[in-house]
């Protein structure tokens, strides 16, 4: 007469998805009692002493040294976490039990998480991220440039459209170069038109250039010599596909003898105007109403 009994508890395992966990169960004095492994959750039986009664493929049974039963499960998926029992067919019945963890590395799932968005400046947008595993994994957000995510009460938003100055004056014959920033997403098309809304060609007397910088531009227009037909307003203009926005800078003809002065710098002559005690550069003529202002639109 036997009676058998456990050696030590049954250790939990935890493994990863695809990999192959182990569950080891030792039993002294069996005699001619047998050895059986089951899932708790089914009560299936899994195996028999060294033999497989499950259909499930990847189940294998190791049996050694007449005391140690080894239950191999391979190709670990989700489902196989839980409660595993080694059961002796004493009477009354003695089992000892075994969890299975199955660990799954983190998967962002392609819905319901969010897709690349256009939405208009100023208006709300919702982001989404939904991802699976286990443990569960924690979520961090961040920009994919590195840039910190502001977080602040109120709102704010960027112009689209800024001009520096609104209103420039200026000499017949002279250079002049009018100024215009502007922030857009998707990229737009930037270009400068006359009152009548004309748009001022490329080449010639004018040079239109653009300083691009991701969402920033830069439009800058420069008159090479100045004649009394360029006098007037100019708009400046971005437009893209969520619309379009424009800016206006006003040319106002100076007389000829607003300039009385003319200086070599650096080799460079450079032409300035007195007003009062101050000198001012040719191509910074502002009313004094609009000095320090822009305009933002």
């Amino acid at each position: 007469i036997t009676d058998p009994k456990f050696s030590t508890p049954i250790s939990n395992v935890t493994a990863a998805v695809g990999r192959e966990a182990t569950l080891t169960c030792v039993v002294h004095d069996l005699g001619a009692y047998k050895v059986a492994w089951l899932r708790v959750d089914t009560q299936t039986i899994l195996t028999i002493q060294n033999h497989v009664i499950t259909k499930n493929k990847r189940i294998g049974i190791t049996y050694t040294e007449k005391k140690t039963w080894q239950l191999r499960i391979k190709d670990i998926r989700e489902t196989d976490r839980g409660w595993y029992m080694c059961q002796i067919n004493t009477d009354p019945m003695k089992s000892q039990t075994g969890y299975l963890d199955v660990v799954v590395p983190p998967d962002i799932l392609d819905y319901p998480t969010s897709t690349d968005m256009v939405v208009r400046e100023g208006s709300n947008v919702t982001l989404r991220c939904a991802a699976v595993g286990s443990p569960a994994p924690a979520i961090v957000w961040r920009r994919e440039a590195g840039d910190n995510i502001s977080l602040q009460d109120g709102e704010q938003v960027p112009p689209m459209i800024w001009v520096p100055n609104q209103l420039v004056g200026a000499v017949e014959g002279q250079r002049m170069t009018l100024e215009c920033h502007s922030e857009a997403y998707p990229k737009s098309i930037n270009y400068w038109t006359r009152e009548k809304g004309d748009i001022v060609p490329q080449g010639g007397k004018y040079e239109p250039v653009l300083i691009d910088n991701a969402y920033k531009v830069v439009m800058k227009l420069s008159i090479k010599v100045v004649s009394l037909a360029d006098f007037g307003a100019y708009k400046c203009i971005a437009k893209n596909s969520l619309g379009e926005t424009d800016g206006t800078i006003k040319l106002y003809k100076l007389p000829k003898s607003a300039i009385n002065s003319v200086e070599t710098v650096d080799g460079k002559r450079r032409n300035k105007s007195r007003k009062g005690s101050n000198f001012y550069e040719s191509n910074d003529f502002i009313d004094e109403d609009m000095e320090g202002s822009s305009k933002r639109k």
